[in-house]
């Protein structure tokens, strides 16, 4: 008796399609997925760092937004706290620069201690009001004291500068550890204020980057504000 060909059903041509459809559709639905969860988890006001594109839009949800809103950019141009925060953060990375040169000199020569010593008080307390004026800065434009979207990570580097800072006070205050082991803490202070005044600059770019295209959009006034950027 001869037997009846009955074709697999994965061997058709048109099974082979819609099986290979489906599994496109699930293979785009783990990848909007996955770019979903990135989206959820990063706290990171620069997306590009967690690898997904600000203006993507991925399962309905809202693009990234800009640096500024058009409120906080009104904001940030109108209040005088920008303008202080423009005088101070060059004050301060001059007397960084002055300081440095102090220190480096102390470490190998031994020679100097005492005005060293001053220079990096005198840093520290730049960088306390810095820090108050910045946070002023930011309740004004963002109505939160620090940690604000835009300069989260800012804010949080910020933090260890400040702490390194206010330790290196401390010893000098409470006779901890050797004048040189202050003094590299202070050093180390230093480094990690390297990376937060570039923290800035960068952010710095990003807002008259932002500026100039609100200004070809709209063709209203750009400014760089205040917070270093």
């Amino acid at each position: 008796m001869p037997a009846t060909f009955s074709p697999h059903r994965g061997n058709h041509p048109s099974s082979q399609r819609m099986a290979g459809s489906g599994e496109t559709r699930a293979g785009a639905a783990r990848a909007g997925g996955l770019d979903a969860w990135i989206d959820a988890m990063s706290a990171c006001p620069w997306p590009a760092h967690a690898g997904v594109r600000p203006a993507r839009r991925v399962g309905g949800t809202k693009p990234r937004t800009a640096l500024y809103t058009p409120q906080e950019r009104a904001r940030r141009d109108a209040t005088p706290w920008t303008t202080v925060q423009a005088v101070l953060a060059p004050l301060q990375f001059l007397v960084f620069l002055i300081s440095v040169a102090l220190v480096v000199r102390y470490l190998q020569t031994g020679v100097g201690y005492e005005v060293a010593t001053a220079s990096i008080v005198l840093k520290t307390m730049v960088l306390y009001v810095i820090m108050v004026t910045g946070a002023i800065w930011e309740k004004v434009v963002f109505d939160k004291w620090l940690f604000a979207r835009a300069f989260f990570w800012e804010d949080v580097f910020s933090m260890l500068v400040l702490a390194l800072h206010t330790l290196y006070l401390c010893a000098l205050a409470f006779g901890w550890w050797s004048p040189e082991t202050q003094m590299m803490i202070a050093v180390a202070g230093y480094a990690a204020y390297v990376v937060n005044a570039g923290q800035f600059l960068w952010k710095l770019r990003a807002a008259r980057l932002e500026g100039a295209g609100a200004k070809q959009t709209f063709g209203g006034p750009t400014a760089a504000g205040g917070h270093a950027a």
